[in-house]
């Protein structure tokens, strides 16, 4: 048949790179996808640092004064005063007083920005939103940046305001290092910030969401011809919602007929000082969001409508997946029942000490790219919830490379991912030993932010919000019913709720909607050294990771592990488990393990404390977080697949409606749960997406079944 006779069935023709590129995407887990490329990894640029912006900080005078930009050429703001001027163009622009004045929606008025600088523009956004906006509305921001200031140059511009003192506080404490990427940030219980760090374009081309308001601004075209192109436009039309309105301080000509062509309407209006004119005006209809035509089933569910609300939610499992969950609803005013068969934070999430830790892809990928951004956002969420660092440690972990395969792998690593230091880097034997404070043998890896945390009591921490109830009790069934879903317990009692979250690890393909996930059982055994309370031995400074990890001493405790067995779902204290935790620590650490066997520490396997406990991972072993798709459905309406993958039927996937999953977490679920839970919150509450579309997209639960269906498994 020929094409045109395809697309009149409503069939999307795809040529033979697309079907490559889909195939590679869903067939390759993390182990080759060391050695090949993510077709994808391209579209949102390769896992790298940012050159940070250079600034002068000297004024005519000799004097400090506003900063001013060495590469474009211009001041990040007004001279005369700044904050007037954000007032009138931007603030005043999009008439925010009254919208948020009138604003009602379950969802956060969204503002979107091109060029974050030095963050006056948010910060005098959130001040008119505390201002005006009713107790219960919320605030999204989404602002781009290509050359971000570095920490200590925010701090300093932000300084000017001091009537922005707590706001600038809270930002700068949490401002990311620059590398590529999205960094959402908590700034209080009404407004969150999504950073997205790299070009304008690129980053809104990849935005998942969409804005009521843009702040277009940026250094002026005649400085800053890149980033004034069409395609800014077109993006920022399309992640548009009916009526989005815009203002920005340039009456440029590229930009009247850029804004034009991409749909919006504009007129001109009396510009700030100096500058006679500017421009506002809005969108009554942006284009539609065409960006998943290669992947229709990735297209997101509806949002709930008055038949399907979020107003209670349930969440089966307490873990660090179901926990985190239910605190960044419940942080939205949703009311979350969370439900465990035991206690928040008893299960695989509850071992005395967890290793918060990432292993990067020596190609970048999405895997790799999800886990870092997961590993910075947990550092950030820990920092908010604890800033007296009572349940975690940033002690940094060191990766060691004991074998030539591993000191190569690293090596291309290195040579492919320029990232800052802050970050990781590659160290000798010699320097691991000062970081570590005990004498290693081998170099490796060092992410000094990275460190422990206590997985149990973090999950205790995140459930105590006021908005989550805690009922112990088994789930059994799950049944959807017109008003939402039905729980039934093994008590014979129910529970009936608008939406459901199933995260109870390997379980969940239990409940029949999931039964056809591939969700694998590992058991992992923790061995634990008591030391004596007159131990006169330098402590271990850093986790230390390579066939196993060794955390540093906590209470009196050395932990170390852990055994990997998939398949097997015991928990029983093994003794042969605890032998081989005892050999994989004198093998990474032997003069540690030395020091601690002559100070009379007992390493008797038979006598060593421990915990076994149950994980869950996915066959590409990244984490499984969105909804839950309509298996049936998906197998009908993409039956073509199975003979021709060339041929992607154009259908949105059917989903589930309100039921969700947190899953796969494996070993890693420090790293990647707590960003987990801020997808599917956002999801839920008709948010932004806290990570490029991309990465949504390589979380969703249905990539297997689409997998299953091109491959046959």
């Amino acid at each position: 048949m020929k094409a045109s006779g395809l697309l009149a069935q409503g069939y999307r023709v795809w040529g033979l790179g697309d079907f490559v590129q889909l195939l590679i995407t869903l067939v390759i887990g993390d182990t080759v996808l060391d050695n090949r490329r993510s077709p994808f990894s391209d579209l949102t640029g390769s896992l790298t640092g940012l050159e940070s912006a250079r600034l002068d900080w000297a004024g005519a005078d000799g004097k400090p004064d506003a900063p001013y930009s060495l590469a474009f050429d211009d001041v990040y703001f007004s001279r005369q005063d700044g904050r007037a001027e954000t007032e009138h163009v931007f603030i005043q622009g999009n008439h925010l007083p009254e919208r948020f004045a009138n604003w009602q929606d379950a969802r956060p008025f969204v503002i979107g920005e091109t060029g974050f600088g030095t963050g006056l523009n948010m910060l005098c956004a959130w001040a008119c939103f505390d201002t005006y906006a009713p107790a219960d509305a919320r605030l999204h921001l989404v602002s781009t940046e290509k050359h971000p200031l570095t920490q200590d140059d925010l701090r300093r511009a932000l300084t000017a305001w001091p009537e922005f003192a707590d706001q600038a506080r809270v930002l700068v404490n949490q401002w990311p290092e620059p590398v590529r990427g999205a960094y959402r940030l908590i700034l209080s219980d009404r407004v969150v910030l999504d950073l997205h760090l790299g070009d304008s374009v690129e980053c809104l081309t990849h935005l998942d969401g969409r804005v009521d308001a843009w702040f277009l601004d940026g250094f002026a075209p005649s400085k800053n011809p890149d980033m004034w192109q069409p395609e800014l436009f077109q993006a920022m039309a399309v992640h548009s919602r009916p009526q989005a309105t815009f203002a920005t301080f340039t009456c440029a000509g590229i930009v009247k007929r850029g804004l034009k062509a991409a749909g919006f309407e504009w007129a001109k209006a009396p510009g700030f000082g100096r500058k006679r004119e500017m421009l506002r005006g809005h969108i009554a209809t942006p284009p539609a969001d065409t960006s998943r035509q290669q992947a229709p089933w990735f297209t997101p569910p509806s949002h709930q409508s008055p038949q399907q609300p979020n107003r209670h939610i349930a969440i089966i499992g307490a873990g660090l997946a179901g926990a985190s969950t239910a605190e960044a609803l419940a942080r939205r005013g949703v009311q979350v029942t969370l439900i465990d068969q035991e206690a928040p934070g008893a299960g695989a999430s509850g071992n005395r000490q967890g290793a918060l830790y990432v292993k990067l892809a020596a190609e970048t990928n999405l895997q790799s790219r999800f886990y870092l951004a997961g590993l910075l956002y947990t550092r950030r969420l820990l920092e908010r919830l604890d800033p007296e660092r009572q349940l975690w440690d940033d002690c940094g972990v060191l990766q060691l490379a004991m074998t030539d395969k591993e000191a190569r792998r690293q090596k291309t690593f290195l040579r492919n991912h320029a990232l800052p230091a802050s970050v990781v880097e590659g160290i000798t034997a010699a320097e691991a030993s000062h970081r570590a404070g005990v004498a290693l043998t081998h170099g490796g890896l060092d992410y000094p932010g990275a460190g422990w945390v206590r997985p149990a009591a973090l999950c205790q921490r995140l459930v105590a919000h006021p908005g989550i109830f805690f009922r112990q009790a088994e789930v059994m069934t799950l049944e959807h019913y017109e008003a939402g879903w039905r729980l039934g317990l093994a008590d014979g009692d129910s529970v009936s709720v608008d939406q459901v979250v199933v995260a109870n690890a390997w379980q969940a393909s239990n409940f029949l909607p999931l039964e056809w996930l591939p969700l694998k059982p590992i058991r992992g055994q923790v061995s634990e050294l008591h030391l004596l309370p007159d131990a006169s031995i330098a402590p271990l400074k850093r986790v230390v990771c390579a066939g196993g990890y060794v955390l540093p001493v906590l209470e009196g405790v050395q932990s170390f592990g852990a055994t990997f067995a998939p398949g097997d779902t015991q928990s029983d204290l093994r003794e042969a488990d605890n032998a081989t935790n005892l050999a994989e620590f004198k093998h990474m650490l032997p003069a540690y393990a030395e020091k601690l066997r002559a100070s009379g520490v007992d390493f008797n396997p038979a006598g060593l404390n421990g915990r076994a406990s149950l994980r869950a991972a996915s066959p590409d072993k990244s984490p499984y977080a969105g909804p839950v798709p309509d298996a049936p459905a998906w197998r009908k309406d993409y039956a073509l697949l199975q003979k021709n993958a060339r041929r992607a039927p154009a259908i949105a996937g059917r989903h589930h409606l309100g039921l969700w999953t947190s899953a796969a977490h494996g070993s890693r679920g420090l790293a990647s749960a707590p960003l987990c839970a801020e997808v599917l919150a956002s999801r839920i509450c008709d948010e932004p997406m806290p990570l490029e579309r991309e990465l949504i997209d390589h979380l969703h639960p249905g990539r297997r079944l689409i997998r299953e269906l091109i491959t046959g498994g």
